[in-house]
């Protein structure tokens, strides 16, 4: 495992993102579970999906994923 790159904070407070810390059990959470239903708008979906993404993302950066 390599030690993950430190987050460029303001590059992310450039593009209007603010920092969250979780349990790795959290962003597992996050990452497998959606609350959308079958007949949620679009726009929903999409809303979650990013956010399961990039709680994937989070755990893959950090060596937890899988």
């Amino acid at each position: 495992m390599t030690d993950p790159e430190p987050t460029d904070a303001q590059a992310e407070a450039a593009r209007g993102r603010v920092a969250l810390w979780l349990d790795a059990d959290d962003l597992h959470r996050l990452a497998r579970h959606c609350c959308c239903p079958d007949d949620a708008p679009e726009e929903e979906k999409e809303r979650c999906l990013r956010i399961r993404f990039r709680a994937n993302a989070a755990l893959h950066k950090s060596g937890l994923s899988g």
